[in-house]
């Protein structure tokens, strides 16, 4: 069983607004734009919120930031680490150099090369493991982070973190107050948890829609399911959707905030990423693109106006010769 089984872990009203608070002394809220092509193809009016904005290019310094400077207001943090397949580590390694503290970042094997780059230009140490996903390097971080001072950030269990994506539903319902529903890239479910816990208590009505890789299909089983259901790999171009050990806590509060979950395949990411550059002139990654391949697949019940989270956009070269290629 987890250690969080039974624990509270989503956001409350008052730790989301302290974010809020919080959040923009180091960063401007990012742009809600409309999406002229994606409206038309839907018959209806569809807006990109632009995540890849922000610094490292993904979403992950919310959580981040907050997190870490949480942790730093109640003990001694000598060094922050992670486990990640690239954009938290760089998110992590960000923070950590704005905040003054070390950062150590435990990466899989043949991750990718642009995520990669962003973490060691941000001055952190990466210590690969030698599997190709993110179990073997999580475990080197659990491992090391048993020595005193050392602060594992684990963006799947980590209590302060959600917090922060939770700021993104705040911006978006300010920015359109009539957002009929939220389509949100899913990995460790911090984003859409954060997320799901801010807009289920400011605004019921909108609709929140999880996107998983059809390779990395863990939560999406687990909250079919009703329980944790695990996967032997999550082998997909999607390294930001690339979870397969579910936590239990995060199927329970998943299952409670989210009102439903789309797969979509490899190629339909792959198109996405070439629509949203060709047509929207918006750069994403596959985890980035997953919200608007779901609305080129699927988009009953989501109302007239839903916005599609572009959550990164750390795409590697290769992925975009691909992407432009199954146009």
């Amino acid at each position: 069983m987890s250690a969080l089984a039974g624990v509270q872990i989503q956001p409350s009203f008052a730790t989301i607004r302290k974010a809020q608070k919080f959040l923009p002394k180091y960063f401007a809220p990012t742009r809600l734009v409309a999406a002229p092509f994606l409206s038309q193809v839907a018959g209806r009016n569809v807006y990109l919120k632009l995540e890849t904005e922000l610094p490292t290019g993904s979403f992950k310094v919310r959580g981040a930031f907050y997190a870490l400077a949480q942790r730093m207001k109640r003990e001694t943090v000598r060094e922050v680490i992670a486990s990640s397949t690239g954009n938290h580590g760089a998110a992590v390694a960000y923070a950590a150099k704005e905040f003054g503290v070390a950062a150590r970042i435990f990466m899989p094997a043949n991750g990718n090369p642009v995520k990669r780059g962003r973490i060691q230009a941000l001055g952190a140490t990466i210590e690969e493991s030698g599997g190709s996903d993110l179990a073997s390097a999580f475990e080197l971080a659990a491992e090391y982070a048993k020595q005193p001072g050392v602060y594992f950030m684990n963006d799947a269990t980590d209590l302060d973190l959600p917090a922060g994506p939770a700021t993104i539903a705040c911006e978006i319902l300010r920015q359109l107050p009539t957002a009929s529903a939220m389509v949100v890239p899913m990995g460790d479910t911090a984003l859409i948890r954060g997320m799901a816990a801010a807009a289920k208590q400011f605004a019921p009505q909108a609709r929140m829609i999880g996107v998983q890789a059809e390779r990395a299909p863990a939560y999406y089983l687990s909250w079919k399911a009703g329980k944790v259901v695990g996967t032997e790999t999550c082998d997909t171009i999607a390294d930001g959707l690339a979870t397969r050990t579910p936590e239990e806590a995060n199927v329970r509060d998943v299952r409670q905030l989210v009102d439903d979950l789309v797969l979509v395949s490899e190629e339909e990411m792959l198109r996405a990423i070439g629509t949203l550059l060709l047509e929207e002139h918006v750069v994403a990654e596959p985890a980035g693109a997953a919200s608007t391949a779901a609305l080129l697949k699927s988009r009953e019940g989501w109302g007239d106006c839903p916005v599609l989270v572009v959550s990164g956009a750390n795409v590697s070269r290769e992925v975009l010769r691909r992407a432009l290629q199954v146009l």
